[in-house]
């Protein structure tokens, strides 16, 4: 059975912890819940976990270096767990969509996300990403500042929403592909 990798992008550490730019270290601990998986190993630069999902070996991770850096320990456990490049899942916070839409997409560029520019750097680009709507600055704030706060509390009930259905797309990438799991999430408003 050949096993996939799943990466939560996020900031290590409790100051980060419930800001805009850590809604992929949120799936993370989601899907760790709803599967009953063990405690993280810290380990790679990353904590990480490894079970089952959608009957598929998985390796859970969330990288423990800053955002910018995240593509060491994906590579490291990349490497360690011999997953090709195809089956590396990264979920990370977008502007570029409202806070509480999902979307799934193959490959493609960093658009600006020092964190997928990372990964693209030591991985390659063909990776599967599951996109979550943090918005945009509702000012001149630039991204950086916008994401590294606390959503509102009205954001943070569409954000909550958003990682249930990151989750559920996670499971579908793994159980029919990632062009089902397109269909399946990409549809939804």
């Amino acid at each position: 059975m050949s096993t996939w990798l799943v990466l939560g992008l996020g900031n290590p550490g409790p100051s980060y912890q419930r800001t805009r730019h850590n809604v992929g270290f949120w799936v993370i601990d989601r899907l760790c819940e709803r599967h009953r998986l063990a405690g993280y190993k810290d380990k790679f630069g990353a904590l990480w976990t490894r079970g089952t999902i959608a009957q598929t070996d998985v390796v859970l991770g969330m990288p423990q270096t800053y955002m910018n850096k995240s593509g060491e320990p994906g590579q490291a456990l990349a490497s360690f767990f011999k997953v090709p490049v195809e089956q590396v899942v990264v979920m990370h916070d977008e502007l570029d969509f409202l806070p509480g839409i999902v979307r799934v997409k193959k490959g493609g560029g960093a658009g600006g996300h020092n964190g997928l520019r990372s990964l693209i750097s030591t991985l390659g680009a063909d990776f599967v990403r599951v996109r979550m709507g943090v918005g945009k600055p509702p000012s001149a704030e630039e991204g950086a500042n916008y994401v590294l706060n606390a959503p509102r509390k009205e954001e943070q009930v569409l954000l909550d929403e958003a990682v249930e259905v990151a989750a559920d797309a996670v499971e579908a990438i793994l159980s029919r592909g990632v062009t089902e799991a397109m269909n399946r999430v990409n549809g939804k408003k």
